[in-house]
């Protein structure tokens, strides 16, 4: 019998038999239900670092993973019931997806990109969505430089030329980067590290971006995307993907002010460059050569499966890598960690520090033995809603309160000191039946 290799391997459910004794209350219709930390539900997809599958266990979590992505009815299934979800960039959680989620408190997006979910059905469902948006920084930073040593000296060429059987050694149009300019689009955590780093390697250091940063070391801004294309030997895209940035990089760009032998290395977003005038620029030699790690359309798995632009795979000293800016074990790690402590934070403490998608909002965590109770209140945003929930809690004593919006959502924090045992349904009850009210939980 054939073996699928395709097939989704068994999920690995792993739990712990600890428990908090600061438990929480979900929202459900006209029941006030009390449940620990032993029965959240934690479903991780793609092979999410294990730093996480910990530190969800560490918590008393029901863990559950998967090896690939779900898709489908699979993945409807799965997320029925789960109060988190984590994932990579391959799984897509659509608006049809979301709305059968019934449970889903939060999503965590272990990448730097968001694209993947519908972020405004995630807010409107009162779920708050995070991410890792500079744990990858120094990965990216360093295959650049790797990029551009490459680049210089044809190392791509020469390669595959080795691997057919053909020994060319040649030194024309090779060249050391010591003293050659690096302009850097995009002067954030990545384009910053990659700015050390090249400067450590004897480049010179240009940047431009649409804020007025500090540089580190000797860099300089320029005041013109222009002026940067037109004095850098290499140019090393790290920006969003924005409308604004969408083929920020087109025939214009590199035909009009790129230098004659120049290099191109995006490492940001796909879209970020309009892919056939940068293969044009190649095929007519104005490019001395380019690196591309990510693309406007990238397939949902491994395998040979890169075949909508086959424009690029004609072109010389042209470096593709599949996405693999920030796949290193370092940066893995650290996502893992970074993603996870943040989606610990809110389903322990209702702390939304982070949230892309959400009003961000922190109180101090409740201490252990302390009478208090913590009310968290996603809502609409629009008029009377505070006062109205204050008038809820007019009879009880505030010790704590925190607000803020985000769009149409907002969120509260209250904490409620010395309420009785047998008012905790009374005080949750009037909060649910708020006409504005998303999704609302007690933590004590």
């Amino acid at each position: 019998m054939a073996t699928d290799t395709n097939a989704i391997p068994p999920p690995t459910i792993n739990g712990s038999e600890r428990t908090r004794r600061t438990s929480f209350r979900e929202a459900k219709p006209k029941v006030l239900r009390p449940f620990d930390t032993a029965e959240v539900k934690i479903l991780l997809l793609e092979n999410v670092n294990e730093t996480a599958v910990k530190a969800f266990q560490k918590q008393g979590y029901q863990v559950e993973t998967y090896s690939k992505a779900l898709v489908g009815d699979e993945l409807i299934q799965k997320i029925r019931d789960v109060h988190v979800i984590g994932i990579r960039s391959k799984t897509k959680l659509t608006k049809e997806v979301l709305n059968e989620a019934h449970n889903l408190l939060a999503i965590g997006c272990f990448c730097i990109g968001t694209n993947q979910v519908d972020l405004q059905t995630a807010a409107k469902k009162g779920i708050a969505v995070f991410n890792s948006p500079f744990s990858n920084s120094r990965s990216v930073a360093e295959l650049v430089i790797g990029e551009i040593i490459t680049l210089a000296r044809q190392l791509g060429d020469r390669n595959t030329e080795m691997h057919q059987g053909v020994w060319n050694k040649v030194s024309k149009n090779c060249y050391e980067i010591r003293g050659k300019v690096l302009g850097i689009i995009g002067y954030g955590h990545i384009g910053a590290q990659l700015s050390v780093l090249a400067e450590s390697m004897g480049m010179s250091v240009y940047f431009y971006d649409v804020l007025q940063i500090m540089p580190l070391g000797t860099a300089k801004q320029v005041d013109s995307l222009e002026k940067l294309l037109s004095i850098s030997d290499f140019v090393s895209l790290h920006v969003p993907e924005l409308e604004e940035t969408k083929n920020l990089i087109g025939e214009r760009e590199i035909m009009g002010y790129m230098k004659k032998g120049s290099y191109l290395l995006n490492n940001a977003r796909g879209t970020v460059i309009h892919l056939p005038a940068l293969a044009q620029a190649l095929q007519s030699g104005h490019l001395a050569g380019a690196a591309v790690d990510v693309y406007p359309k990238e397939p949902a798995g491994n395998g040979p499966h890169f075949t909508d632009y086959p424009e690029l795979l004609k072109c010389p000293n042209l470096i593709l890598t599949p996405h693999i800016g920030g796949s290193t074990e370092e940066a893995q790690r650290m996502i893992g960690i970074e993603v996870s402590s943040a989606l610990v934070r809110f389903i322990n403490e209702g702390g939304s520090i982070g949230a892309v998608n959400f009003p961000e909002i922190d109180l101090r965590a409740i201490s252990e033995g302390e009478n208090t109770v913590r009310v968290l209140y996603i809502h609409q945003n629009i008029p009377g809603v505070l006062r109205e929930i204050n008038e809820i809690f007019g009879n009880h004593n505030v010790e704590k309160q925190y607000s803020d919006s985000k769009g149409d959502i907002a969120y509260v924090m209250a904490d409620i000191a010395d309420i009785a045992e047998e008012n905790l349904e009374k005080l949750y009850l009037a909060i649910t039946s708020t006409n504005a009210n998303i999704k609302s939980r007690m933590l004590y």
